[in-house]
């Protein structure tokens, strides 16, 4: 796909992808950050160190495509608003103070809906998303991979069985913001440009039937099921928390975080990101 720089429905949808992919991803590394020397070894804490790491080369990828549009750097992240954000309110929910669960849960449910959206765009017509696919895959996989070790040790007894619960019954209405749009006609647009083959319903479904089997699997309860009738799986608007992250309506957690990140940036006068890498070709 060569970008039309007039056509001004084809830049909007770029950009509504890039933004979604890698606001997950930012924000997301960012919560990671805050298990560093907290986490209950020191593999696991270099695991989690490692993953954060990846997830903000991920968003540096994806935020790179913004710059072909004309973005300038410092914009789209230092000098964004918060309401101008687009992740999904599962990646800015705090942790639960010291229960090691919760960041496992929370990869877990993100990490599954990561691999399938990865595999949504492998075939982008724009090939520059379909280039920087295959250099994250390998790392996701291995993010998922780190979840599922952890869950299944994590549930081997009862005390862990009943933390890991409640961290499922917390997180798993948010993940399912994963999957709803920043603005229907934009995400019809993605679709039908090709930058992606699958629309967020049908990741939706696919992301249910797979992490509820899972999760019941563990002898765990999923709050919603996902089940209408003989429909199969679908995400319903009844099931969804009342902000969702993707529409600029976030929950009280977000200002501070985005505080957090960006407070040094302000406070010292910046004009300009920090570089430590050259654009990705």
């Amino acid at each position: 796909m060569t970008l039309d720089p007039n056509d001004l429905d084809e830049r909007e949808a770029l950009a509504a992808l890039c933004k979604r992919l890698g606001d997950d991803e930012f924000v997301l590394a960012e919560r990671y950050t805050e298990w560093q020397v907290r986490s209950p070894s020191l593999e696991s804490d270099l695991a989690l160190s490692n993953i954060a790491q990846d997830e903000l080369g991920h968003a540096r990828l994806w935020y790179d495509l913004l710059i072909d549009l004309g973005y300038e750097e410092p914009e789209i992240v230092y000098e964004r608003d918060a309401d101008e954000w687009h992740h999904s309110t599962l990646v800015e929910q705090p942790f639960a103070e010291g229960d090691w669960t919760d960041p496992i849960v929370r990869s877990y449910l993100y990490d599954v809906a990561e691999k399938l959206r990865l595999a949504t765009l492998e075939e982008s017509t724009h090939p520059k998303i379909a280039d920087r696919v295959g250099k994250i895959q390998g790392e996701e996989n291995y993010h998922l991979e780190h979840a599922q070790n952890w869950l299944e040790r994590l549930v081997a007894d009862d005390e862990g069985k009943e933390r890991v619960q409640n961290a499922v019954d917390r997180l798993f209405p948010y993940a399912l913001t994963l999957f709803e749009p920043v603005d229907p006609d934009v995400e019809d647009d993605i679709v039908d440009l090709g930058l992606r083959d699958a629309t967020l319903a049908e990741m939706g479904e696919e992301w249910l039937s797979v992490v509820i089997p899972y999760l019941e699997s563990l002898d765990l309860d999923v709050p919603e099921s996902g089940v209408e009738g003989m429909d199969g799986y679908a995400v319903t608007d009844e099931m969804l928390p009342e902000h969702v992250g993707r529409d600029g309506s976030h929950t009280e957690a977000w200002s501070d975080l985005f505080e957090e990140f960006t407070h040094t940036y302000h406070d010292l006068g910046r004009d300009q990101s920090t570089k430590i890498m050259g654009r990705p070709e």
